[in-house]
């Protein structure tokens, strides 16, 4: 793995250079052809395409999840896990509670009260990945900040293994977390599905959750029938430090990321030559023995940059340009720094935030914008699934306190009937 030096970098590599930022042209055509397969032919096409994709033989009356299958997954999970998920939820549903109480405000000054009310969206999709590893924690993201918003029909769709299950963890995520239907389904075909709706599956109002670039593209292309929350695609940790900073730690941040998937980035910037030589030399080893080794040294390979820089100036410059979706800060004084980052999913400071910590355990929320779009996005939240609405009570002195105002506007923008509708409620 090569080490940059900041200066030797062209102007554009650091938006993304190494990894796949774009699409082939042939991507973009299956998943198009994809979701006219689902749009034109309903469960058919979901199930020829799940058992050409995913081995799995499945008919439309299974294709739904049933409660004894949820039973059945409570006796072939443990009951660590089971707590553990329970311990997750818990901590969500509090943060994302107080995100939602917050949102909520009523101002009176001079005869006129306004408030923001929040009303929950009628229906939402969540995208649960399978494939390479299994995620009930995307499920609890999901599921929960729309239980706390209040989302009387939530779904799920999740891949199936060849047997034609989704995998047991997900179905018990999904129970505790309060889920409404179970889909066996993945991909772009599910994102379909969930846009459109097939004899089986009910269209939704939002699409919400992470994937692979094809389930990424999907959503991209039925965003403009059917809301979604981001393009969250391929997982990303970016290590801002200093030589402060512990070389064995970014190390197993960087790995613990590149175990996610082949086209997962993983980068440090560093104002330091010795830590970033002391990172290559122990990425360049012993990465044979560890668990998921395959995938850890081909997304390495593929997609992990290291890039010293001249001081922390030019480090801060450089990470936003990169908006990651994950920001660590390993520096002398992380705080500070922190508060000169513009565009990043998730920001974790000092050497005891990991990312593993913000994935399952701090109650904030893993669904975070990938591939640059951490410059206009953010991460999920409840209020992804709550539309605000502004509620306003008028009075008479309320009225009269503003009519110049009114007038003036009114006639700058000549719409004198405006003004008429409030001097027409002021006339003895």
């Amino acid at each position: 793995m090569k080490i940059w030096k900041a200066s030797e970098l062209p102007p554009d590599w650091f938006r993304r250079q190494g990894t796949e930022r774009t699409t082939t042209r042939q991507i973009e055509n299956n998943v198009k052809a994809i979701i006219s397969r689902v749009k034109s032919n309903g469960d058919s096409a979901l199930l020829e395409i799940t058992e050409k994709f995913d081995e799995a033989k499945i008919d439309s009356q299974n294709l739904r999840v049933t409660p004894k299958e949820i039973a059945d997954a409570y006796a072939k999970v443990g009951e660590k896990q089971v707590s553990t998920i329970r311990f997750m939820k818990d901590k969500v549903f509090a943060f994302e509670k107080r995100l939602f109480d917050r949102g909520k405000i009523e101002i009176s000054e001079n005869g006129i009260k306004i408030q923001n009310v929040l009303r929950s969206i009628a229906s939402v999709g969540c995208y649960v990945p399978g494939g390479q590893a299994v995620y009930p924690s995307s499920l609890v993201m999901t599921a929960v900040p729309a239980k706390v918003a209040g989302v009387p029909r939530i779904v799920v769709c999740s891949p199936p293994d060849p047997t034609g299950e989704v995998n047991p963890l997900v179905l018990v995520a999904a129970d505790i977390c309060g889920v409404d239907e179970i889909y066996k389904v993945g991909g772009a075909q599910a994102i379909a599905a969930l846009a459109y709706g097939t004899e089986t599956i009910r269209p939704v109002n939002k699409i919400v959750g992470p994937g692979n670039k094809y389930v990424t593209l999907a959503k991209v292309f039925v965003s403009k029938d059917v809301a979604i929350d981001m393009p969250a695609g391929p997982s990303e940790i970016l290590v801002l430090a200093d030589e402060t900073a512990s070389p064995q730690f970014i190390v197993l941040d960087m790995i613990s990321q590149a175990e996610h998937g082949t086209d997962s980035v993983a980068g440090l910037i560093t104002t330091s030559e010795k830590l970033a030589a002391e990172v290559q030399d122990l990425l360049g080893r012993g990465l044979s023995s560890l668990r998921r080794a395959e995938i850890v040294e081909t997304s390495l390979e593929k997609n992990a940059l290291i890039v010293t820089c001249p001081d922390l100036d030019r480090a801060v410059e450089l990470a936003n340009i990169f908006a990651p979706e994950h920001l660590e800060i390993m520096t002398r004084d992380p705080d500070k720094i922190a508060g000169r980052i513009t565009s990043a999913g998730l920001i974790l400071l000092g050497p005891y935030s990991p990312v593993a910590l913000s994935d399952y355990c701090s109650g904030t929320n893993h669904v975070l914008p990938t591939g640059g779009f951490g410059h206009a996005f953010s991460g999920l939240s409840v209020f992804d699934f709550a539309r605000r609405v502004s509620v306003v009570e008028g009075s008479k002195e309320g009225l009269r306190s503003v009519e110049d105002q009114v007038n003036t506007m009114a006639e700058a923008e000549n719409l004198p009937n405006h003004y008429k509708a409030v001097e027409g409620r002021l006339e003895k």
